[in-house]
Parts: structure tokens; sequence; C-alpha cells
């Protein structure tokens, strides 16, 4: 049995299930699936609630009646909802039946079209903002499906709202840095509600590869996108890694011979370090491998989860004991999608920052790109080291230039994982605790552990240099002890709640709401616009809506050339103050650049070993992390600092992060505007509707604006390095290639005198790039307002037709009353 019943929070008609129905019909039970094919295959198949493992919501409802076959049902459907629309029309009155007649016979629009609007008044609708976008997008395109009825020269303004159904934003990236075995899989899966449903260690198992989780929107599968590097680039490497393994000179560097054996290994089977390249190019493997790379990406899909995990499993984990068939060697990065999980994830990627100073440049530059798209960064971190485990911290320290000033990071969470693992009677020892025995001990330790981590972590943050450099809010870091184990297994008699999964699932939930809220906001007010722009048509049939529109054009004209030229004066005071902050940065940089060089590049102590330390670095263009992790060594960095250091305090206040400093770019342009205070054509109603329209079009152009500039601000930060890392790279590369006795000696020389006669043009150099670009970036601000407002002018002042469009007055109604909502 199906039956039919309205939502009422609503006001929708649909079938569901019978069985999903509260015995007095007043209530349904309502699955937990994003996807529309997904939830109709349920109620077609009539499954009981409560299935697929999450928790079904109850929803109040109006029943209407029962069918015996789905068919039955929905035509059901479709009768109790043209009832609802005849209702309406009765309830308009007779004035509006008259008004929709008027404009059925001008127009020479069907009844069956037109019938189709939505009342003046809207029913009852839900707050959530995915209904509202549903119904404005319902609203323009019945708007649109009556335009094609009028003439040609309006096919703008449908293509404008058709533009309006692509609604774009870059997804929020939250980046996680942790080592390998502190539980990012673990904490992940617990986040999205099913245990191991991500493969076991896809986080972090191999540090080159760039692994990244998000919401798979298309359809019901676990799905995987996998990145590979290129044929010719592993040709490349894999002589590399021979040569690294053959090496048996003074220089040889264990670290990176380890990483040769281990690729090697994981790709070939057990003995194929032992193996010449030519040998190994005979190998049934060899070839399945050179297969496998004529495509740039591999695609895994599948609807059960623990074929998939086996399946993806191939490429991001490595297994010793079974060597041979592991392909993670030649992946660039994973993309891992997940069914229904929209609340969690529609609009937000997690991505593992692997931290490895890989030789491989191409993944060392990817995880770093990932790294300045980050706007939350995940510190993941067992408890029992969380305040003095120096890898994320190191890693974070390192990437600082990435994630500020470089990049657009406004929250850091310190995750404490596996907060049930505690021996109760050796925490009390040590902690001097003393918990009466009719109390459950192992409980009382885990929180008063939990509280002690996160005290020390937040002590630690606050003398950290990564507070001083960052232009924090109070709530910048947050601390979360979480326990993936007890968030499952509730034998452990720890609170879901406890478990602080809760928590961050609810950390992600919020993002997704705001930026669904924000999604909402703009496509209804552009909506309202565009409406604006049709009504002002609609009211453009006299000379005096035609002079209106002269005066218009001319104000507006007056104010744009005024708010640019207010732009350009803007720019040129930032200009002149960073110009003399970067002068000053390079002075001190030609001045410190040599000392600082041979500091870096000098063993401390006895040295011993450190030449290898240093081919490594020449061959990874000045940057390299050693696999003890003791602290990652960036000679280009290093050059640079004091460039940095000039210019960080100037350029936070042009480009912050988050808040206002009264000086930045977003400010300026969030305070441009061509809109008069209270001009005289407002006492027209056509004018009232053209300034409606311009003022939507302004927005969306600073919207755009505002998102181009974050992305301008990471370039303009990172081309100081950018610039001199190519200076120095011919330098790297031919340093790198020394060899044999005393060559530790001639790759210090090298670098020493390579920085000393470059200085002064390499730092230069750097400053006139950031210059160029901040120029740039003025330019391109210039003309994208400035094309993109004289367009709008253009669409809206032309002069009159004489042809009537629709009359769209209660669509706009309509739109005020959703922005309303959206704003309660």
């Amino acid at each position: 049995m199906y039956a039919i019943v309205t939502l009422q929070d609503s006001d929708e008609v649909m079938v569901i299930a019978s069985n999903w129905l509260s015995q007095d019909k007043k209530q349904c039970y309502w699955p937990p699936f994003k996807s529309t094919e997904k939830c109709t295959e349920a109620v077609q198949n009539r499954i009981k609630p409560e299935t697929g493992g999450k928790t079904w919501e109850k929803l109040n409802i109006t029943f209407h009646r029962e069918n015996v076959t789905f068919e039955k049902a929905k035509e059901g459907q479709k009768e109790i909802s043209d009832q609802k629309e005849r209702s309406y029309l009765l309830a308009t009155g007779f004035s509006g039946m008259i008004k929709r007649r008027k404009l059925e016979s001008t127009q020479g629009m069907p009844n069956n079209q037109l019938s189709t609007l939505p009342p003046a008044s809207t029913p009852r609708m839900s707050n959530d903002d995915k209904r509202i976008m549903e119904k404005a997008k319902n609203i323009m395109k019945r708007v649109t499906d009556n335009l094609v009825h009028t003439i040609i020269k309006h096919n703008d303004i449908i293509s404008k709202i058709n533009k309006m159904y692509t609604v774009n934003r870059k997804k929020a990236t939250i980046g996680i840095i942790g080592r390998t075995g502190e539980g990012k899989s673990s904490l992940l899966s617990a986040i999205l509600g099913e245990k191991d449903l991500l493969p076991s260690g896809c986080f972090g198992a191999c540090t080159s590869v760039v692994t990244q989780v998000e919401a798979n929107l298309n359809d019901s599968n676990y799905a995987a996108e996998i990145e590979l590097i290129s044929k010719e680039e592993w040709e490349k490497e894999l002589k590399d890694l021979f040569r690294d393994i053959q090496d048996e000179s003074d220089d040889r560097n264990e670290d990176l011979i380890e990483i040769a054996e281990e690729k090697i290994i994981a790709l070939y089977g057990d003995d194929a370090d032992q193996k010449t390249l030519e040998e190994l190019k005979k190998d049934e493997k060899y070839a399945e491998i050179e297969n496998l790379l004529s495509n740039s990406k591999k695609t895994i899909s599948n609807s059960d989860v623990s074929e998939f995990a086996s399946d993806v499993a191939r490429f991001i984990q490595h297994s010793k004991s079974s060597p041979g068939g592991w392909y993670w060697p030649l992946v660039k990065s994973v993309k891992i999608k997940i069914p229904d999980c929209h609340e969690l994830l529609e609009h937000i990627v997690i991505v593992d920052i692997p931290g490895s100073g890989d030789c491989n440049k191409t993944r060392d530059d990817l995880w770093k790109s990932k790294l300045r798209e980050c706007s939350s960064v995940w510190i993941v971190s067992g408890i029992n080291r969380a305040s003095d485990d120096k890898d994320p911290w190191g890693i974070l320290k390192h990437c600082i230039e990435e994630l500020g000033p470089g990049g657009e990071c406004k929250h850091i969470n310190f995750v404490c994982t596996k907060t049930d693992d505690i021996n109760p009677v050796a925490y009390m020892r040590s902690a001097r605790l003393t918990i009466p025995k009719d109390k459950d001990q192992k409980i009382t330790c885990i929180r008063h552990r939990n509280e002690d981590a996160k005290t020390k972590v937040k002590e630690k943050f606050e003398k950290s240099e990564i507070k001083k450099r960052f232009r924090t809010e109070n709530d910048f870091l947050q601390v979360f002890t979480v326990s993936s184990n007890a968030f499952f297994d509730t034998s452990l008699n720890l609170e879901s709640a406890e478990t602080e999964i809760p928590k961050l699932q609810d950390v992600l939930k919020s993002l997704n709401k705001s930026i669904n809220r924000e999604l909402t906001q703009n496509y209804v007010y552009e909506a309202k616009g565009v409406l604006s722009l049709i009504q002002s048509v609609q009211l453009d049939t006299d000379k005096k809506a035609a002079e209106t529109k002269e005066t218009i054009r001319m104000d507006l004209e007056k104010s744009l050339k005024k708010a640019l030229s207010e732009m350009d004066k803007y720019f040129d005071g930032i200009y002149n103050n960073l110009e003399n902050s970067l002068s000053t940065g390079v002075e001190q940089s030609v001045k410190s650049c040599v000392a600082s060089t041979k500091d870096m590049i000098t063993p401390k102590k006895n040295g011993r070993g450190f030449h290898k330390t240093l081919q490594a670095l020449c061959k990874n263009y000045g940057c390299y992390l050693p696999k003890n992790r003791v602290a990652i060594l960036d000679l280009n960095k290093t050059l640079v600092k004091p460039l940095h250091e000039n210019i960080d305090e100037i350029f936070n206040q042009i480009f912050p992060v988050s808040g206002k400093t009264g000086k930045s770019v977003q400010e300026q342009i969030d305070k441009f505007t061509i809109i008069q205070n209270d001009p005289a054509y407002l006492r027209f109603s056509v004018g009232r509707h053209l300034q409606n329209f311009i003022k939507t079009e302004e927005a969306k152009l600073k919207t755009l604006l505002d998102r181009e500039t974050v992305e301008i601000k990471k370039g303009i930060y990172s081309s100081i390095v950018i610039t001199i890392l190519n200076e120095m790279a011919t330098c790297y590369e031919k340093a790198a290639a020394l060899t044999g006795t005393g060559s530790m000696k001639e790759r210090q020389d090298m670098l020493i005198t390579t920085v000393d006669e470059k200085k002064q043009d390499m730092f230069n150099k750097a400053k006139m790039e950031v210059l160029k670009k901040l120029k740039h970036l003025k330019l391109n601000i210039k003309d994208v307002l400035e094309s993109g407002l004289k367009k709008a002018m253009d669409l809206s002042l032309s002069q009159s037709s004489n042809n009537k469009l629709i009359d769209v007055s209660r669509e706009i109604d309509q739109m005020e009353a959703l922005l309303k909502q959206l704003s309660d």
C-alpha cells in the first residue's frame, strides 16, 4: 500500500510507503537518503523504517488516502496538487483572476502554463535552505517558461535566468595534519557514521599521496577518482630511484635509498630492488604498470563499502608482508566520494596534508597548493603526546605562510585521538589522582586526561610562533578529545557526547549549513533583481519611463567614474606602503642571505651524514624533510624570511584571512557602489525596479571579486619564494649532481657563491613580482566592476521597445518573503 500525504512544514504533496505512517496517521517516518532517486526507490520497495543504519526522522503530515499501487498513488498525488492550486485561485478572488486573464490575452499564453504560477502569499514553508532554494528556482523556471512566448529581443533575459541555475561556489577545504597511526581514518569513519567506512590507513600511509574525502552528489555508490603521474614522469623517477639504490659513494643517502627501495618493492615485488633497471623492464609487472599509466586517471565505483575499500587500498596502502601490486608510488592524488553524507560534506572537502618533502617536485607542489586552499586545519595526534608531538606542530610551523598570508586558514582544530586507550592504575599514579573504587576509575581518568590535554594544547598554542604570525580571532583554536572506538562501542561506558565525535560532526554541519545559506541568499537575491528587470520592462510603456531611464543612466555613469577613481586612490596608497616595506625587506635579505645560507648548509655538532641531507635538499630544490622529521629544512624560505617579516603586518592589513582592518582590499570592494542615496528617480516604479536590478548585479560582482581576490593574494605572497626558487633552480640541479670525494664542500661553495652573486638581483625581482601582481589585481577589480556594471546598464537602460513582458510583481513579493525567511 502507498499513502498520499502533505508534509506540513513545506506544504508538499508526497507519495510514501504506508508502513512509514504512524498509527494515528499524523506523522510519517522519512529516510535519511539525500538523492531523489534513492527516496523514490525506497518508497517503491516499501523498505522498513530505520533501514540503512541511520536514524529516520519523523515529520508532521496531513493524511489524504491510500492506494494499492504506486502508479495509482502518483495519479492521486497530481490530483490533490491540482486541487490545491484551484483552491488558491478561488481564494485570490475575482481581481486576481481578471489580472491573469488580461495577461493571458496580452501575451497569448495558454491557461495551463499560467495556472502554474505560484500564489502571492506563499504557504508556510520550511526554513530549510535547500527547500527555499528549490522554491526560488521553481518560480524562476515558471517565469522563464512564460517569457519564451514573448519577443525574441528578451532572450538575453532568459539567458540570464538560465545561468543562475549553475550555482557555483568553491568547496571549503579542511586539511588534516598528523602522522600515520594516529587514527585519522578511524576518526573520519566515525564522523561519517560508519565504522571502517574508509580504508584503514587511507590517510597518511603513503606520505606523498594527497588523499581527500567529499560527498558523492551523483549517485549512491562509493567512488574514487585517482590521479596518476605521467608515464614520462615515472620513467624519469624510476631511473633516479635506481641511481639512489646503486649509489656506493660517500654521499649515499640512506633516507632516499630506503624510500627508493620501498617504492620499487611496493610496485614490482620483494626482489625488485635487487634487479637492474634493464632486468626490471623484462618483468610482466613493468608492462602492467606502463599500461596503467597510459591513462592519467583511474575511477573506482562500488555500492558495497568493503569491496570498494579493497579496490582503493591498492592505490593508497602498502603491505610489507605482501609486496608487489601496490600502486601508491604512481599516485598524485586520490579523491574518495562518500554517498548519503550531504549534511556533513556537501560543500566540504577533507584533505590529508602529507607534510612530506617528497623528492618528486610535482607531488611536493601539490600538497603545498592544497594547504593554501584550507579554510580550516585539523591537527590529529594521539592524546598521550598531543602537546609535545613535534611532527604536526613542526609541519604547521613550516607551513604558516601557506596557511596565513599565503592562504585562507580561519580556524585550527587540535584533535586528540584514542582517549579511551588508557591504563587507569598507571594514569592515577602519574597524575597523582585518588579515585574511590566505587567510581568508574577508567571513565574518571579519561575525563581528567581530556581536560588536562585541552589545557596544555591551548597553552602551547598561545606561546607558539603560529599564534604570533596569524591574525587570530577568539575561536581560532579549538581542542577536541575524541574516541572513535567508544563512539561505536557503547560497552566502554562513555556517553556519545563525551567521545566528542558529535561535536566534530556539528562543526561540519554548521559549516555546510552556512554555505547553503550563503548560496541560497545569493540565488534568491539575484532572482529578485532579475525579476525587477523584467518588471521594469513591463512598466516601460510611456515617454516618462524613457526619460527616467536616461536620468538613471547619466547618474550611474557619473557614479561609476567617481567610484573607479576612488579605487585608484586606494590602490596607490597600499602600493606605496607595500613598496616601502618590500624595499626594507630586500635590504635586510641582501645583508643576511649569505650568513643564513652558511648557517643552514653547515652541519651542527659532528655533522655525521649531513652531506646526504644537503644532497637531498638540493635534489628537492631547496626543501627537505628528513625521515626522522626533526625539522624541515627550507633554504628558499630562510632566504626570504626578512622579506616576509617586513611585509607581514601590512599584508595582513591589506589581505586579512578574516575580520576587518579598515585597510583591506575586500573592504574597499564592499564599499564600492554606484547607487546614490535616495535619488529622485525612485519616485517612479520603473526607477525602483531598475535600481534593485543594478544593486543585485553590483552585489554579484562583489561576491565574485571577493573570491578572486583571495586566490590572487595567495599568488602575490607565494611569488616571493617562487621567484627565489626559480633563480636558484639551476644551482640546485648542478649541486645535486655532484658526487665523489669533496663533493660536499663543492656543493656548499656553489650554493654560497650563487646566493652571493644573485642576492641583489633576485630579491629585487621578488619585490617587483609582488608589486606587478598587486597592479594586476587592481586592474582586474576595476575591469570586472566597470565592464560588469556597464553590461547591466546596457541591459536594463536600453530605450523602450513598447513590448511588455509578463507582470511579475507577485513573484517579486515572493522572493522578498523568501529573503525574509533566510534572514530570520
